[in-house]
C-alpha cells in the first residue's frame, strides 16, 4: 500500500508544479498600466516635456534671451519662404530671438509654476478637507464657511488684483495661484473622507486605540489617494493655464522670461500675419495640459481598488 501511494503523490506534485503561478500584485499593476492607452500616451508626452525642461541648456540651440533684430520674424522651416532656415527651425519672434530655444526654456516655467502651485494648494485644501470630513460638526461648519468664501471670489480677478498690487515676480505668481486654487482639494477630500470614516477598518483602528493622526494617515489616506491624484493633476493643469492667462494679460511672468503664455501674448498683435507665433506655444500648452490630464486619469483607473484583480 505504501509503495503504490508513492507514484500517486509524485503525480500530484508534478501536476501542482505544472500549474501556472498566480501573478504578483506588481505584475498585475504593470500589466494594467501598459494596457491603459491614455496613461501610456500621457506619461510619454509628459516625460518628453519634463526631459526637455531639465535638459534645456543642452537642447536649446541658442540663447533664449539673445536678440537679433536683423533676423526678426524668420518663419519656421515648414513654411515656403526664402527666409526660413534650419538655423532657427521654429523661426524667430519680433525681437529676433530663437523660438525653439524659448519654447524649450518655457517648459521650465510652466512645469515649475504648475507643480509648485499644485503643491501649495494641495497641502492647504487636503488639510482642510480631511479635517472637515473626519471630525464633522463645528469643524465641518467652519471649513464649509471658508470654502464658500473662497468660491465667492473669482480666481482670475483676484489674481489680477493681487499681482498688480504686490508685484508680478515668479514667486508671487506661484504663491497667488497656490493660495487661490485649493478649494477643489478641500471639497473632494471632505466628501471622500466622509465616505470612508465610518467603514469597519476605521472603526477597528479606533477601537484598538490608534491615534487620530495614525488613523488618517494609515487607514483613510491610502483609500482616497486616487481622488487626490485626479484633483492634483487637474489643479496642476489649472495653474498652468492661469499662469498663461496672467502672462497673456501682462500681469504674469514678465519679459524677457521665456513663458508660453508670454510668447502667445507677444505674438497676438501679429496673429493674422504670422499665426505660428501663437500657434507653436499654444500647441505646446495644449500638449502639456492634455498629457497631465491623461496621466492623472490613467493613474486613477489603474490604482482604483475596484480595478485590482
Amino acid at each position: 500500500m505504501t509503495d503504490s501511494a508513492k507514484p500517486a503523490a509524485g503525480v500530484d506534485d508534478a501536476a501542482a508544479a505544472m500549474e501556472p503561478l498566480e501573478p504578483t500584485p506588481g505584475a498585475i499593476l504593470r500589466r494594467r498600466m501598459w494596457a491603459h492607452k491614455g496613461l501610456v500616451i500621457g506619461s510619454a508626452v509628459l516625460l518628453v516635456i519634463v526631459a526637455m525642461a531639465f535638459l534645456a541648456p543642452l537642447l536649446a540651440p541658442h540663447d533664449p534671451y539673445h536678440q537679433d533684430l536683423a533676423n526678426k520674424l524668420v518663419p519656421p522651416v515648414w513654411q515656403d519662404s526664402e527666409k526660413a532656415t534650419w538655423v532657427h527651425p521654429l523661426g524667430t519672434d519680433i525681437f529676433g530671438r530663437d523660438y525653439l530655444s524659448r519654447l524649450i526654456y518655457g517648459a521650465q516655467i510652466s512645469l515649475l509654476i504648475g507643480f509648485s502651485a499644485m503643491l501649495i494648494s494641495g497641502v492647504i485644501g487636503t488639510a482642510l478637507g480631511v479635517a472637515a470630513g473626519y471630525f464633522g460638526g463645528r469643524v465641518d461648519m467652519v471649513v464649509n464657511f471658508i470654502i464658500t468664501t473662497r468660491l465667492a471670489l473669482p480666481v482670475v480677478l483676484v489674481a489680477l488684483a493681487v499681482v498688480s498690487l504686490v508685484g508680478n515676480s515668479l514667486s508671487v505668481v506661484i504663491w497667488v495661484l497656490g493660495l487661490l486654487i485649493w478649494d477643489r482639494f478641500a471639497v473632494v477630500m471632505r466628501s471622500s473622507v466622509q465616505q470612508v470614516r465610518s467603514l469597519e477598518y476605521v472603526d477597528a483602528a479606533r477601537a484598538i486605540g490608534c491615534s487620530t493622526l495614525r488613523i488618517v494617515l494609515s487607514e483613510i489616506m491610502p483609500n482616497i489617494v486616487n481622488n487626490l491624484i485626479v484633483v492634483a493633476t487637474l489643479e496642476m493643469a489649472h495653474a498652468i493655464l492661469l499662469e498663461a492667462a496672467l502672462s497673456f494679460l501682462g500681469l504674469g511672468v514678465q519679459p524677457p522670461t521665456p513663458s508660453w503664455g508670454l510668447m502667445i501674448a507677444e505674438g497676438k498683435s501679429m496673429m493674422f500675419f504670422y499665426p505660428w507665433l501663437i500657434g507653436i506655444p499654444g500647441m505646446a500648452l495644449f500638449a502639456l495640459i492634455l498629457a497631465i490630464n491623461l496621466m492623472g486619469d490613467g493613474v486613477r483607473d489603474v490604482t482604483a481598488p475596484e480595478g485590482r484583480n
